[in-house]
């Protein structure tokens, strides 16, 4: 009873698509935190924890990313702090506005120097704690103190929130390739069909596959931190789905007249073979990507070997190549794809 309870927050698929509105519930939930915790034991400006735990984990969302950014941030946060009570003490100390203003106008453009660059960001923040702790100088020593517990407090809650059902950067990858590898489908058949690569359905096929190819670009980084899949062999894919859309776009401009039947028939019947292996693996590692079911990777299937130094006479010839081509390179993938079940299917 419980797993059935459980199960719409235990399934990869679901925690997937409605990532924003989880994301969403844990800042709040961390949010509440932190009220109820600065103002429960009466901590003054207990608002800074809140204000901290946004910073840290408001805009990160894919848990391949969360350990680094949020280490990051905390890092930032943790010197901007230690950098603003200093300065603050030594107001307090010496008394010398001028002295104070230059100090920090010192050492902010210092964090702007290195804001510029790798851990930009890191940088950028500690440039910004020195003002939330320091003001302009003139905060007492007390309120220093308490603002920089009360960004201690807010860094470690949204560290504690940040691993509290975790949004893998892994669900998306896969999730969105499982779409991609159905959608090469749905473009293959129309292709072959003899439909028209011209019509708005298509181009819209061709434009979401271009999209799509960006975005899993973009998540590879955290997809490797996640699941100890190297970037080489991420890469690997990637390629492999690009040279599939490109191949894809080339048979669709070199395919036969639709308008006549015999030469459709006869490149159908000679590539009967091809035809249905491409769509069959295609569909086969979307329904695996999507399900979880890698053991469908594993089925034996016959790959072609292409040569590059066949002969190309005419048209059709090259149509016969190029859609060789394809099977082969789709059926690499599924390798891929299966060699790596055991790191992506969690």
């Amino acid at each position: 009873m419980l797993r059935r309870l459980l199960r719409p927050l235990l399934d990869p698929y679901r925690r997937y698509r409605h990532a924003r509105v989880i994301h969403a519930v844990r800042v709040s939930l961390g949010l509440l935190a932190t009220i109820l915790l600065t103002t429960g034991i009466h901590l003054p400006h207990g608002e800074w924890a809140s204000v901290t735990m946004l910073v840290v984990i408001g805009g990160l969302q894919h848990h391949g990313n969360i350990g680094k950014k949020a280490a990051e941030r905390a890092i930032g946060t943790l010197i901007g702090a230690g950098v603003g009570l200093a300065l603050v003490a030594q107001q307090a100390w010496l008394g010398m506005p001028w002295l104070t203003y230059f100090a920090m106008s010192v050492v902010c453009g210092f964090f702007s120097y290195h804001a510029i660059g790798k851990g930009g960001y890191t940088a950028l923040l500690s440039a910004i704690t020195v003002f939330i702790v320091a003001g302009h100088g003139d905060n007492p020593v007390t309120d220093g103190l308490w603002r920089g517990v009360d960004i201690l407090i807010g860094i470690a809650l949204a560290l504690a929130f940040s691993f509290a059902l975790p949004l893998y950067a892994v669900y998306s990858w896969r999730y969105n390739l499982a779409d991609a590898l159905r959608d090469c489908a749905k473009v293959y058949g129309r292709i072959i069909d003899g439909q028209a690569i011209t019509a708005d359905e298509h181009l819209k096929l061709m434009t979401r596959l271009n999209a799509v190819m960006v975005q899993l670009r973009s998540l590879m980084p955290s997809v490797s931190k996640e699941v100890k899949i190297s970037m080489t062999e991420l890469d690997a894919i990637q390629r492999n789905l690009r040279m599939c859309v490109s191949t894809l776009e080339i048979l669709g401009n070199t395919r036969p007249d639709a308008n006549d039947p015999e030469a459709m028939r006869l490149l159908q019947t000679a590539l009967k073979a091809e035809h249905r292996q491409i769509r069959v693996q295609l569909i086969g590692m979307a329904r695996a990507l999507k399900s979880g079911a890698a053991q469908r990777l594993n089925r034996p299937v016959d790959v072609p070997l292409v040569s590059l130094d066949a002969p190309v006479y005419n048209t059709l010839d090259g149509y016969r190549l190029l859609t060789q081509q394809l099977a082969a390179n789709v059926g690499e993938m599924r390798q891929r794809l299966a060699s790596n079940a055991p790191r992506w299917n969690i």
